[in-house]
């Protein structure tokens, strides 16, 4: 893994440049070869001020010359940004420390006090409900008591308490400049497990009954608030939350499992994949095979974007978008099988 300092500096006027020269806000990014890192890279590239930006990014490249996991090399590059965007693993408190000296060192030498966008994940309001039925409870971004009841990545976030915002399942297919140079994850993380379980099985799958229910957020949608969030804090505008006020939520509707397993199975049908639309359980035995005995998904995640939308996010894509694009990605996982063969 090599990190790569972009620069971008597209036709400006002579003042642009100098600002631009002079003093760039210099952001630190970890994540981008995943799913919504490099999404909000392309947004960041992309940017009407994109000149005035000085980004630093782990890429992966054929020479390794550093990782996320080289803490020290982190805590550098955490320590000479102004604002540090975290979109890797929400629960290695390691590097969540590294970054944080690095922070404290930046703001020992400047005296300026830099910010971290900390992504956690959608865990942070999990229940253990075994798929046998949907939550009341329901958590809101503008609640900082009921959030901090939480338990999964609570460690990290804790001691985080910059702006976060735990994301809903998010999905939609990669796609852009990042995608077609290889450094962008075409594909989330829910859909083709669940997907590629209901291939192999010729039949979708769900665990237990599939009555829990979980949010759900297009990728697209979720770069826009990471754009807000990023604007709002370069522009010092009133109204950002931090600390234990500071988180937001990413959602736009919600949906239960067992609907996300009928619209696979569907979708499975349609393509002459399977002969039964209906899901049924995961068996014990699949469940190791095909998740690596992880029941993550068989639980509640519900949660409301208050402090959000109070931005300004507007989220466009709805549940039933969600449930639309299921054989779009039944297609792309299939396509991406065959060249891989």
């Amino acid at each position: 893994m090599e990190h790569i300092a972009f620069d971008t500096h597209p036709s400006l006027d002579l003042d642009q440049v100098f600002k631009a020269m002079v003093n760039p806000t210099k952001i630190f990014m970890t994540g981008v070869t995943g799913f919504i890192g490099p999404a909000v890279l392309q947004r960041l590239l992309d940017h009407n001020e994109a000149s005035q930006f000085h980004i630093t990014a782990f890429l992966g490249v054929n020479t390794i010359t550093g990782s996320l996991e080289d803490l020290v090399l982190t805590e550098n590059l955490a320590a000479d940004a102004d604002i540090v965007i975290a979109m890797a693993d929400a629960d290695n408190l390691d590097v969540a420390k590294a970054v944080l000296r690095g922070m404290k060192r930046y703001h020992k030498a400047s005296g300026t006090v830099p910010t971290l966008i900390h992504t956690s994940g959608t865990g942070v309001v999990a229940d253990a409900a075994s798929g046998d039925h949907a939550s009341d409870i329901i958590y809101d971004d503008i609640n900082a008591d009921q959030i901090e009841l939480c338990q999964r990545h609570n460690h990290t976030d804790m001691i985080c308490q910059g702006v976060h915002h735990p994301p809903s399942m998010v999905y939609g297919l990669g796609s852009g400049r990042l995608l077609d140079l290889g450094v962008r994850n075409k594909f989330s993380i829910v859909f083709p497990q669940l997907i590629k379980a209901a291939l192999v099985r010729g039949r979708s799958g769900v665990f237990g009954a599939g009555k829990n229910v979980w949010n759900n957020v297009h990728v697209d949608d979720i770069v826009d608030l990471y754009i807000i969030l990023f604007d709002t804090i370069r522009e010092k505008k009133a109204g950002l939350g931090h600390g234990r006020e500071g988180y937001y939520f990413a959602e736009n509707g919600e949906h239960s499992i067992y609907e996300l397993g009928k619209a696979i199975g569907e979708g499975l049908v349609a393509l002459g994949r399977a002969t039964i639309a209906e899901p049924s359980a995961f068996t014990n035995a699949e469940i190791d095979f095909f998740f690596q005995g992880s029941t993550f998904w068989d639980r509640n995640s519900r949660a409301r974007a208050s402090r959000a939308r109070s931005l300004g996010w507007h989220p466009v894509k709805t549940s039933k978008d969600m449930l639309d694009s299921i054989q779009k990605e039944i297609e792309a996982i299939l396509e991406s099988e065959n060249k891989s063969q």
